[in-house]
């Protein structure tokens, strides 16, 4: 190939918009007492910052922090809802009249894509401290946007990462276990979906974000039951930032070309009724990756798929994730409910068309149908398997 000067004009076409990453944060800080050791970052990222949050759980600890930066009540800013547009409207005006200068979410998934929007939208360095391990929002550069009820809409790609990522495992460890076990099924999903949506690409980075999604199924699968026993334990510390951080990674790596398939998207229709919507995001996840299976088996052609979920199934008894649409509150599916969630999922631009096959609002349904209703969990699960021709 001929030397091209690197600002040569580029032939019409020829810049793939799939090959720009935001990989990760600028800076991580992880471990036990992570908060105290970023706050010089912190400082010198932002010194008239907001502080966001939502939940009363984690209200003394946004306190606790709101005390050492010596923040006024003033640029204490609370959601009201999800991460929803009437919502981030009345904040970004907060920011504004405040003269902020960055934004810090400190909380759960939700607050945390507020947060980066908010920033995003206003110009601003964004700080984001997960409360949890439910999700690896906090590293990643996509929001999710809800209703006022909690219905998801549609997702925005921010332009980069978090400047500052805090993973405090002391701060992770005060969230009930139900949210790691949220985080793990969610952490699971970038195997099952990311090596399908793929599509076999050949991509550098896409090939080695599939492999780092394998690697860290299994390492979960191997290691989850031990972390949710050993709570704080060296097992757990790995879980958590598997969850937490890991995730976040694939997901920069494989960027456009490695993304979230019918696992989400069927989180995203589930959404839409309101039985549902109390349940964390990695539950609903969870379910959706049954679906997935049951649809690589029913409609791909994938006979493996079947062994899989009889896998997931006998982890999920573990860890308390919900194995069915009955223990979402949707054993008895009638056909509006089936509707309404069919046709979201299947909507245009939905990711439930990342996957290989076309899949019609007939077979989803059908796959629906399959995994309401509890099934009869393996006594012991098989070893790890790859449901991939």
């Amino acid at each position: 190939m001929a030397d091209v000067p690197p600002f040569a004009p580029a032939v019409a076409g020829s810049v793939d918009p799939a090959a720009i990453h935001a990989v990760a944060p600028q800076r991580v800080v992880r471990g036990p007492g992570a908060l105290r050791a970023a706050l010089p970052h912190l400082r010198t990222l932002t010194r008239r910052p907001v502080l966001l949050g939502r939940s009363p759980a984690v209200a003394p600890h946004r306190q606790a922090l709101a005390e050492h930066l010596q923040l006024p009540q003033s640029r204490q800013l609370l959601l009201r809802h999800d991460c929803c547009d009437a919502d981030l409207l009345r904040l970004e005006t907060a920011i504004h009249q405040l003269q902020a200068d960055g934004v810090i979410a400190l909380g759960g998934g939700k607050v945390l894509d507020a947060g980066k929007l908010l920033a995003h939208r206003c110009g601003l360095p964004c700080v984001t401290i997960p409360a949890s391990a439910a999700t690896c929002a906090g590293w990643t550069a996509l929001a999710n946007v809800y209703s006022e009820a909690g219905a998801f809409i549609h997702d925005v790609s921010l332009d980069r990462c978090p400047e500052l990522l805090v993973f405090d495992h002391q701060l992770v460890a005060t969230a009930p276990a139900r949210t790691m076990a949220s985080g793990i099924a969610d952490a699971m999903a970038k195997w099952y979906e990311a090596s399908l949506s793929s599509g076999q690409s050949q991509d550098t980075l896409a090939r080695q974000a599939v492999e780092q999604a394998r690697l860290l199924r299994d390492q979960l699968l191997l290691e989850c039951e031990d972390a949710l026993a050993h709570p704080g334990g060296a097992v757990w510390g790995r879980v958590v930032e598997n969850c937490g951080l890991t995730a976040g990674l694939i997901g920069g790596l494989g960027g456009a070309r490695c993304r979230t398939a019918a696992a989400h998207a069927v989180h995203n229709g589930l959404t839409q009724l309101a039985p549902c919507r109390h349940w964390l995001h990695g539950e609903k996840v969870a379910v959706g990756i049954l679906v997935q299976l049951r649809l690589e088996e029913a409609v791909g052609g994938q006979p493996l798929a079947a062994v899989a979920r009889d896998q997931l199934l006998q982890v999920y008894g573990k860890l308390g994730l919900p194995t069915s649409l009955a223990d979402l509150g949707l054993g008895e599916l009638d056909a509006a409910r089936l509707e309404v969630v069919c046709r979201f999922t299947c909507r245009e631009g939905s990711d439930l068309h990342h996957l290989p096959f076309t899949v019609s609002p007939r077979q989803l349904a059908e796959a629906l149908r399959f995994c309401a209703q509890p099934r009869p969990i393996p006594r012991q699960a098989p070893r790890p398997v790859q449901p991939r021709s």
